[in-house]
């Protein structure tokens, strides 16, 4: 039998399977196996013609920001109402056939976007060009998923491609930690109370990945799909905002009836009438959760036309880091004014944690 047959087999049992608290340790089980013999067939379809080399994307800006959508939502309009890119847009289906990238500068950010082919059903597993246009969105900082207004539906659909990639949205990584070892048994340490999640079927799906000697430990309650997630290892958790495209068309008691079919927040919009552009340019720099750090020499005014963006919670190690790979190795301290501190030019040490509006004077 072959990986196409043994996969049907599990999801066939899995339908077959009522699931209550009986079954949660076999359907654990189940889903364990189905992941593994989906990883393998992945593995296996890489290179061949079926999903085809991946688009070429050179990065840019301080950040990549994909639009993700089915065809025709308005993907490329958003893209030039956003940035200085033209993309080709047509009222038909499948006018974007490459990758056609935009910059948008917004609170001293540089923010590249990139305006993505439709998906279709079935794009994981290479429906269409799927799977390319899925492995650019694997790589970005936040995902916009646009939804076409008459068709809000959609979300489902993207969700579950998105899904069947590894792509794990507006989440992060489970809070468990996994050693493997080539002797000594397997130890399980819990460290919270479990309501999803026995310990036999957490041994059970280690099992499934031939994980016998080693130790994990589980500090938060989690699932079994959250689970094999961490032993599968290649998730990537990305940020993601909904736009609901085109409202121009439609009432507000329309938008208002649309949000109970999508089941999360939105933010609706015209592309084509520039409605709520420019607040979709605040949500974006906001869900990147940005701060702006001004560098300073040592006997010389602040920079303060050029900000350097990092990610928030950033350290001074980070931004030596960031300004070049070995300032990291050589700086001594940093002279901090700003929110982060209490008083002008305060000395600080490589892991103190920066703020927005920092002053930084980096010292070696």
């Amino acid at each position: 039998m072959g990986l196409p047959e043994k996969i049907r087999a599990i999801e066939e049992e899995m339908k077959r399977t009522q699931v209550h608290k009986h079954t949660e340790h076999h359907i654990g089980l189940l889903k364990a196996k189905l992941a593994k013999l989906k990883a393998e067939q992945d593995v296996a379809q890489r290179g061949k013609s079926v999903g085809g080399p991946s688009f070429e994307v050179k990065k840019g800006g301080d950040c990549t920001i994909v639009l993700i959508g089915l065809p025709s939502v308005g993907k490329s309009t958003i893209l030039n109402k956003l940035t200085n890119a033209q993309s080709k847009v047509a009222p038909y289906a499948f006018t974007t056939l490459t990758v056609v990238p935009g910059l948008l500068e917004y609170q001293g950010a540089k923010m590249q976007i990139l305006d993505l082919p439709g998906i279709i059903s079935g794009a994981a597993t290479g429906t269409g060009r799927g799977r390319r246009v899925l492995s650019v969105a694997r790589n970005a900082d936040l995902i916009l998923l646009v939804l076409d207004v008459f068709q809000p539906d959609q979300i489902g659909t993207l969700k579950k491609e998105l899904y069947e990639m590894g792509i794990r949205l507006n989440t992060r990584p489970p809070n468990v930690t996994i050693e493997r070892s080539t002797q000594g048994g397997l130890g399980i340490t819990v460290a919270c109370t479990l309501s999803k999640l026995s310990e036999s079927t957490i041994r059970a799906i280690l099992n499934v990945y031939k994980i016998h000697d080693g130790s994990i430990i589980v500090r938060e309650d989690i699932s079994d799909d959250q689970l094999i997630d961490v032993v599968a290892g290649n998730r990537r958790y990305v940020p993601a905002q909904v736009l609901l495209n085109k409202v121009d068309l439609v009432s507000d008691k329309y938008v208002r009836e649309a949000r109970k079919r999508i089941g999360e927040d939105f933010l609706p919009i015209s592309a084509d009438q520039g409605l709520n552009i420019d607040k979709l340019k605040e949500s974006i720099y906001n869900r990147l959760n940005f701060i702006r750090i001004y560098l300073k020499p040592r006997n010389g005014p602040p920079d303060l036309d050029e900000p350097l963006i990092v990610t928030a919670g950033s350290t001074i190690a980070e931004v030596c880091t960031r300004i070049h790979r070995n300032l990291g190795k050589e700086a001594k301290f940093a002279l901090v004014t700003g929110p982060s501190v209490r008083f002008s030019s305060q000395r600080v040490g490589l892991n103190h944690v920066l703020q927005d509006r920092d002053i930084v004077t980096i010292v070696r």
